[in-house]
């Protein structure tokens, strides 16, 4: 068996890799799909989130995707300039910028309604049920490789 062969194998039955391998299919089937629009896959994330919750801070969106202001901020200005989203200081705190979808924007969520099943039917999702079972194990997976970030010590003891 050549060495490549012995790496092929090895790889293919750790968990992490698969999970790995599984958001790579992911981020390119969501490229794909919204490169029509010359949307990318974080661009998408913050249309969603104005969409279902309406406009929202800066640092409220940054939570909610996981971004720091370094990497929000230029991905905003982008949008911003491609006509998605303005941003709007607050009238009694100039420090806090909410951000507005246009109505280009908005119109957008009609014209991408078919990206959601889409990736749902890339997963082999096939009902709610599914998507909500596996929502639930990616969550709990998230939440145990966030406590061995915060604290890998406590991951090698028992």
């Amino acid at each position: 068996m050549s060495t490549t062969e012995q790496s092929t194998r090895v790889t293919e039955r750790m968990v992490c890799f698969a999970l790995y391998s599984a958001a790579r299919a992911t981020s390119q089937a969501y490229r794909a799909l919204l490169e029509p629009w010359g949307l990318t896959y974080p661009q998408y994330l913050v249309l969603v989130t104005l969409w279902v919750e309406g406009p929202q801070s800066v640092r409220a969106l940054g939570e909610r995707m996981q971004l720091d202001s370094g990497t929000l901020s230029p991905l905003l200005a982008r949008m911003e300039t491609a006509g998605l989203v303005r941003r709007e200081r607050g009238g009694t705190d100039a420090r806090v910028v909410t951000v507005h979808p246009t109505d280009r924007a908005i119109e957008l969520r009609d014209e991408l309604g078919h990206v959601p099943p889409a990736i749902a039917r890339g997963m082999g999702l096939g009902d709610a049920e599914d998507a909500q079972r596996l929502l639930a194990t990616l969550h709990g997976v998230a939440a145990s490789m966030h406590a061995v970030a915060d604290d890998p010590a406590a991951a090698t003891t028992d």
